[in-house]
């Protein structure tokens, strides 16, 4: 059996030394405002992506030694209320997401190639591997780096796939 996850942790790595230079030519101002009510700025996107980086992590990790993984579901928009990421730094915040996307990139990478087919439930979504988890995460994550700097990464994120996103209540969220 091949082993996939180098392959994604490939994708991720690069995304996100790509991502950080156009991250850090936006500033507080640009990025503490929300374009309406019902929509985050883009500070709170970014946490919305250290979130989900903190949950994947423990999703990946967990899932492999356990070869199965029944996780709670993700209440997203009360996490990012709670968090006000919009009274925390720019600079900070994407510093931040982008050691813990490297180091994310790292854990992804080592995992074995068994760890694959690791069955996922997560809330009331259907199970899914945990390949599966993992590329649905670097393409959650290019799908908000676009709300953020415009249409910059490739993904079919929230686009009508088969399959719909596992850690989202509300893919397009921004």
């Amino acid at each position: 059996m091949t082993n996939p996850f180098p392959t994604i942790a490939s994708d991720l790595g690069r995304t996100v030394a790509e991502a950080k230079p156009l991250l850090l030519k936006l500033d507080n101002a640009d990025t503490s405002t929300r374009p309406s009510k019902k929509k985050w700025a883009r500070k709170e996107i970014l946490g919305h992506l250290l979130d989900s980086a903190g949950n994947n992590h423990q999703r990946f990790v967990r899932a492999t030694l356990q070869g199965l993984l029944t996780f709670p579901g993700y209440e997203q928009d009360r996490l990012v209320e709670l968090q006000k990421f919009t009274e925390v730094d720019w600079g900070f915040l994407v510093d931040f997401w982008a050691a813990q996307n490297r180091f994310l990139a790292h854990v992804i990478n080592s995992l074995p190639a068994s760890a694959a087919t690791a069955t996922c439930s997560i809330g009331n979504n259907p199970p899914a591997t945990l390949e599966w988890l993992a590329q649905d995460y670097v393409a959650h994550l290019k799908h908000h780096l676009n709300q953020i700097l415009g249409q910059t990464f490739a993904t079919n994120y929230g686009k009508g796939s088969s399959s719909e996103p596992l850690h989202l209540g509300r893919a397009n969220r921004q």
